[in-house]
């Protein structure tokens, strides 16, 4: 068993964090995959590599008996997959000062929380691989996802510092950006804030909205993602980002004058 390798992902419940637990596995890992509540999911039945563990990335106890349990269950851990994570939705405005604070809870400090949890077993194997997923809105920016794309921003700024002071402990960095992909994020992954008398945004909300839901219907599937995450975990070039389906708006982003490209999002979203 120690000789296999063993990948932990977080937020494996469901979309890319499933999809990509049951690719480890038909690659031939053993996957642990964590969630908040690992009796609803039927993932384990699907590959007899899968094994469930409970966590909760904004409860620490939570997150170091989860990775005390993966390393005693396996033997060790080889890659970290930060996956968990969800959007919070809407005018900044109507936003309570609690949903912003859960929003970084989960998006920022649930990444840090779990990688300082297994930083010290990876620095005694003297290698390993954290790999967080973040957004191609770590790069750019959308409508109505202020507090989102603060978070994957954040993740951006912490992960590439990460990058510089783990590599002389052997253990890599990586960044994955996804465009818009096909799940269930805008239903299941995402909280609207509103607000009770607050009607100054509904004309722009009711333009940007179904444009935004038009976008990620026409995205990629989620295999296209876990496709990366296996690339960032697996390949010897030294490469920071991943971008499945994102790498054209990202790249623009950095080619195209600042005035520019904030038009062209207020075009494709209706957001004038």
């Amino acid at each position: 068993m120690p000789s296999e390798k063993t990948v932990l992902i977080t937020g494996a419940s469901t979309g890319i964090g499933r999809v990509t637990a049951e690719f480890f596995a038909a690659k031939g890992w053993n996957v642990a995959a964590t969630m908040r509540s690992p009796e609803k999911s039927d993932l384990a039945s699907k590959s007899d590599r899968i094994k469930l563990f409970k966590l909760d990335v904004t409860d620490q106890v939570s997150v170091d008996r989860a990775v005390q349990d993966v390393i005693g269950h396996f033997g060790g851990i080889d890659v970290l997959v930060n996956n968990a994570g969800y959007g919070l939705l809407g005018p900044f405005e109507a936003q309570t000062d609690e949903q912003i604070r859960r929003q970084f809870e989960t998006n920022v400090f649930g990444v840090m929380n779990v990688t300082r949890a297994v930083l010290p077993h990876m620095r005694e194997r003297k290698q390993g691989r954290i790999v967080n997923v973040g957004s191609a809105a770590g790069r750019l920016t959308l409508p109505l996802y202020s507090m989102y794309c603060a978070t994957k921003w954040a993740l951006e700024g912490f992960s590439e510092s990460l990058w510089f002071e783990l590599r002389q402990h052997n253990i890599k960095v990586k960044i994955i950006e996804p465009g818009m992909i096909k799940t269930d994020f805008f239903e299941r992954s995402r909280e609207v804030a509103t607000k009770e008398g607050l009607t100054a945004y509904d004309e722009f909300v009711s333009l940007v909205m179904p444009n935004l839901k038009a976008w990620e219907d026409a995205g990629a599937e989620p295999v296209v993602v876990a496709r990366s995450i296996w690339r960032a975990s697996t390949s010897f070039w030294p490469r920071l980002r991943y971008q499945p389906n994102a790498t054209l708006s990202v790249w623009a982003r950095g080619w195209v004058p600042g005035h520019l490209s904030v038009r062209l999002v207020r075009r494709l979203f209706n957001a004038w």
